[in-house]
């Protein structure tokens, strides 16, 4: 009996710890999914809220060409490229918004590719992308939001940096290097997206197509 299970299970005890990391994180981001689907058959995408999510998807790609800063690995700091999906979760919700931005992760990866494994895909385009939706998360302050929203973005970043980009570390230790490569780009775009959605013509009008269409997405 020990040695049948011995057989089975031998080769779990061949997995790195970068793989057990992994299979972790897909199995945390596919129980999040399995209830964000459940949830998603609650919420009622009307006409509005498909055409606000084109909007917010168009302008986001078109403001991601304009890069103020580009990173070897991927990764860039555009005038706030990530707001407009974020203005669009505050406004309907972060179902609506994480939906539409697991969307634009795909645009982004026809955009601009950069593939070294089918896992490092998913957790760098559309799961980080759709963590842009959690923005939705706080119906009363954006910058809140926002500040969730690109932080939950970093830890996919962070976490497909220590699994898969070790080797662009060289002598710097692994976490710390994954640490400032995407906390760099990342602190610089969510001031970027602080300052527009701050500024007082701008946080108006946020605040007033939120309270106006805000119950179209529950």
């Amino acid at each position: 009996m020990t040695r049948f299970l011995s057989d089975m299970f031998g080769k779990f005890a061949e997995l790195t710890p970068a793989t057990i990391s992994l299979l972790i994180i897909l199995l945390v981001v596919g129980a999040g999914g399995a209830v964000l689907l459940r949830k998603s058959r609650e919420v009622r995408f009307t006409t509005r809220m498909l055409v606000y999510a084109s909007m917010s998807i168009a302008l986001a790609f078109v403001l991601s060409y304009i890069r103020l800063a580009r990173m070897p690995q991927g990764g860039s700091v555009t005038p706030g490229s990530m707001l407009p999906l974020m203005l669009f979760a505050y406004i309907f919700g972060p179902i609506p918004g994480i939906i539409t931005g697991i969307a634009y992760g795909f645009l982004q990866y026809i955009q601009d590719p950069y593939l070294v494994h089918w896992a490092q895909l998913l957790m760098d385009y559309p799961v980080a992308y759709g963590m842009l939706g959690l923005a939705g998360l706080s119906r009363k302050n954006l910058i809140a939001g926002s500040f969730a929203a690109i932080f939950s973005r970093f830890l996919m970043h962070f976490l497909t940096g220590i699994l898969f980009f070790a080797e662009f570390a060289g002598d710097q230790h692994v976490v710390l290097y994954s640490l400032g490569y995407n906390g760099t780009y990342l602190a610089v775009e969510f001031f970027i997206c602080a300052v527009i959605a701050s500024l007082p013509p701008m946080k108006n009008l946020f605040d007033r197509l939120q309270k106006t269409y805000g119950m179209e997405g529950q």
